[in-house]
């Protein structure tokens, strides 16, 4: 019998990666990175707006040559003992599609417009639309909220759709349906888009769009038809029911089994969000805290429904049955800005020094910037004296989400330099984690142990020491350099059979951890006064008038 091998592909922020699996072992055959040649360009995007977007061709362009080039190295035999697929992305990533499941900006007309791409979980531009949703489910006689914390959020599927209907005529009347990248990129693989057939992710429905079973599905045709017209008929041409990652979708039709140089009836999994599979790799277990620590974060719990499931969570990003493990309650917050925080403070630095110096002294200042800064701050005493920052650059997502929020530092002075003030950015970023710890342990849910995946986790021992000494908790850092690929490759085994859960997948190719960064006892007592100042600071920063440029639909 021939070993059986998975294939796990991971859609990032910035690029695709691919993961050729031995099923049985977890031993990794071949992998490769697929970096969005569009985005990297900076096409369709507005920072100043929020408003992010990325073009399908880039998710297609980016399908096949993860795969493929995660393939060349691996033997024939390999590439023939391929028994399963499966994909995680970002989320909410929404998309208007025509009736046959064509993203429009693969359609001629629309090929330039940022509108017919998919909105970006990162993008804001749907601010107003989201605080409309929770003033109706507020006064709705059903809450449709209250399984995403009580707060809906201008980065989930229904404010993304509404505000892009409410601006862009040509989307209104093209689009037949809408699809979360997850869903799409495991359909296209399949060769069938349409959007009345696929299988829809529970994890996506569940989290950021309000689907449950409670409520028969998605809200009610009333509801949405009262928060705007312009959605008249739209739950009908959606879905009734979801699934679970570890289902099949289908299998892999003719065109791509050519195109990838794989046999013929290759199980493709059921998609789900990138943390959320990056949890499953990661080794998630009942009440583990798994942090996927990249651009932002998402944080990952899970617990038996009969022991929470009574639980109404408050501000976080969702309690969906099934949507990590099958069986098990599965809670998601995070963080909008974490990475992207130090990514901004070196694009400020960066950005004089390549006008003054050119291209070539910026590209050297950036490659040494961080890790120099990051050195020499771990250097520093921890005081109470310290420049005090609020992590929501880009909005806050958890706990409580209000994307008309913004980042602030005090007590700085004219000794502060850019040592100081990077490592209050990075304190803030620690901070807004704890912020979302005490949230779920003063929701009375548990947290035993805190597992780190993503680059920041394996990539920043200051940050990660300062979290560890912030939380006053341990942090294990899974081995794995691609945990998200990794679950993916796990959901791809179950979905095709060869284990029979995913806490057997998780068990037989699981990679374990590498390090764990314990806190340190004379710093904790300091950090725990300084998170104070953090909430006093977050407190004055929320009690400011919103301006209207927040919240108004750019």
């Amino acid at each position: 019998m021939k070993t059986p091998y998975v294939i796990g592909v991971d859609f990032g922020t910035d690029s695709v990666r691919a993961l050729v699996v031995n099923a049985l072992t977890g031993e990794v055959a071949g992998t490769c990175v697929h970096e969005y040649p569009r985005w990297k360009q900076g096409l369709y995007c507005d920072a100043s707006r929020s408003q992010f977007r990325q073009h399908p061709l880039d998710y297609v362009e980016g399908l096949e040559a993860s795969i493929k080039g995660a393939l060349e190295p691996v033997p024939a035999g390999v590439k023939a003992g391929v028994v399963g697929i499966s994909i995680d992305t970002t989320g909410s990533t929404p998309v208007a599609v025509d009736a046959s499941g064509t993203p429009l900006a693969l359609l001629p007309e629309f090929a330039e417009n940022p509108n017919g791409m998919f909105i970006l979980w990162k993008d804001h531009t749907a601010n107003a639309e989201a605080e409309e949703i929770n003033a109706l489910a507020g006064r709705w006689d059903t809450d449709y909220t209250k399984y995403v914390g009580g707060i809906y959020s201008s980065e989930w599927f229904w404010a993304k759709i509404l505000h892009t209907l409410r601006v862009d005529a040509a989307v209104r009347e093209k689009a037949f349906s809408w699809v979360e990248h997850c869903d799409w990129i495991s359909a296209v693989l399949t060769g069938n888009t349409d959007p009345l057939a696929m299988k829809r992710s529970r994890c996506a429905a569940g989290h950021k769009a309000m689907w449950h079973e409670e409520f028969q599905g998605l809200p009610s045709e009333e509801f949405l038809t009262t928060l705007d017209p312009l959605l008249t008929g739209l739950r009908g041409r959606l879905f009734r029911d979801s699934y679970t990652a570890d289902e099949a979708m289908g299998t892999l039709s003719a065109e791509w089994a050519g195109r990838l140089g794989l046999p013929a009836g290759v199980t493709i999994g059921v998609g789900a969000f990138d943390c959320h599979m990056g949890a499953v790799g990661a080794q998630i277990t009942p009440y583990t805290f798994v942090r996927v620590m990249g651009t932002s974060t998402c944080d990952m719990l899970i617990a038996p429904r009969e022991e929470i499931g009574h639980l109404l969570i408050r501000g976080i990003c969702g309690q969906v049955d099934g949507s990590i493990l099958p069986g098990m309650l599965g809670m998601e917050a995070g963080q909008s800005a974490f990475g992207d925080v130090y990514a901004w403070f070196q694009r400020m630095i960066e950005a004089p020094v390549r006008e003054l110096l050119g291209e070539e002294a910026a590209r050297r200042l950036a490659e040494k910037l961080i890790p120099t800064l990051s050195e020499k701050a771990a250097q520093l005493p921890v005081t109470e004296e310290d420049p005090v920052a609020v992590d929501w650059f880009n909005g806050r997502r958890t706990p409580d989400a209000n994307h008309t929020l913004k980042g602030a530092v005090t007590g700085l002075n004219l000794g502060s330099d850019a040592v100081r003030f990077f490592k209050a950015l990075v304190e803030a970023t620690a901070f807004g984690s704890k912020a979302i710890v005490e949230r779920f342990l003063s929701e009375n849910v548990p947290i035993r142990k805190v597992i780190a995946i993503g680059g920041v986790a394996k990539k920043s021992p200051f940050v990660m020491q300062t979290l560890a000494d912030v939380l006053n908790m341990p942090i294990q850092i899974a081995t794995s350099e691609q945990a998200c690929a990794l679950g993916a490759a796990m959901c791809a085994a179950v979905a095709a059979g060869v284990h029979p859960s995913m806490e057997a997948a998780q068990a037989a190719m699981g990679s374990g951890f590498e390090t764990t960064y314990q806190p340190r006892p004379e710093v904790v007592p300091v950090y725990a006064r300084l998170y104070q100042q953090y909430l006093k600071l977050g407190r004055f920063l929320e009690a400011l008038p919103v301006r209207t440029t927040d919240l108004q639909a750019v």
